[in-house]
């Protein structure tokens, strides 16, 4: 059994450990909010950005690079968006274990995984595992900035339209953490690139159905005509659509990462308080023992000076 003194300096740097967890925790609650309200502000624009390349898709065509399937080369980007930061549970781990699992089915079908890391949990563990990253994002995990949203969209479609089979890659995949409520988080892995926007049924009726237009007509598309041409309003959208659905996984990245740490710094508050319950439970045997032990030594010291 520890000693007295061992189990204060035990209780002592718990206490602090303690006030580190609960502080962590308050800071992850306070910015939660704002990453939520951001995840959901994206909504409306993402919608209105989808509409019109299905409008597009519908009326138009789609006849881009950005959906065509590259057959020159078997490199595929995936991209992997972690944290920056750890005490935040599983939620790296996950994103990590989907990422190997995403190349492995890769290798399995004869294509080479080409890795992009948006974390620095990310970057260390396959930089430990000796897998180098072509091009790696750190420092705003749980706030992304639109400039750190449009490098990483300007370099993974540079990647996509590269004419250079050995530089280029013909799919690209993200893996982040999808946020659904403060207690669910579900990871995701996504096809981002050759792009498949909407299936283009043969006729408005069998469109209006497939869409779910039938009994609100007034949501239904209505015919377009495209000024100047259709290639030009494709090579205004996509890129932008590309771009959109980068920010709408970081953002839900973000909200995800808070609300796990949040949710972990709370489970590591209650289990510092339970150590400490035990630790002075310890503390008080410990110190009765001591007691005990003074008491028996006095009583005995003094029997021995009586029967002297």
């Amino acid at each position: 059994m520890a000693g007295l003194r061992e189990i204060k300096q035990r209780i002592a740097s718990t206490e602090k450990l303690k006030k580190v967890f609960h502080a962590m925790e308050l800071i992850a609650a306070s910015r939660i909010g704002a990453a939520r309200a951001k995840a959901t502000q994206a909504g409306p624009y993402e919608k209105a950005l989808t509409q019109a390349v299905a409008a597009v898709a519908i009326h138009g065509g789609m006849d881009h690079p950005l959906t065509h399937q590259r057959e020159d080369t078997n490199r595929v980007a995936v991209l992997a968006v972690t944290s920056d930061r750890g005490m935040a549970g599983a939620y790296s781990a996950t994103i990590l274990r989907e990422t190997e699992k995403l190349f492995e089915e890769l290798r399995e079908q004869g294509k080479e995984p080409v890795l992009y890391t948006a974390g620095r949990r990310a970057g260390s563990y396959f930089r430990f595992r000796s897998i180098d990253a072509a091009k790696a994002w750190e420092g705003e995990s749980d706030a992304p900035s639109e400039e750190i949203i449009h490098s990483i969209g300007k370099e993974l479609l540079k990647a996509f339209l590269e004419e250079d089979p050995k530089k280029g890659v013909s799919e690209v995949y993200l893996v982040f953490t999808r946020f659904k409520n403060m207690v669910t988080q579900v990871p995701e892995v996504r096809q981002m690139l050759p792009l498949t926007v909407v299936d283009t049924p043969q006729g408005d009726e069998e469109r209006e159905k497939e869409l779910g237009f039938e009994d609100h007509p007034e949501l239904a598309f209505p015919e377009y005509e495209f000024e100047p041409s259709e290639e030009a309003v494709l090579d205004a959208l996509l890129p932008l659509y590309v771009e959109n659905r980068i920010r709408n996984a970081l953002l839900q990245a973000a909200a995800s990462e808070l609300a796990s740490r949040q949710r972990a710094m709370h489970t590591a508050t209650d289990n510092a308080e339970d150590l400490i319950t035990d630790y002075t439970r310890l503390a008080n045997s410990a110190r009765q023992a001591e007691i005990t032990q003074e008491i028996s030594e006095i009583v005995s010291g003094a029997d021995a000076l009586s029967n002297g």
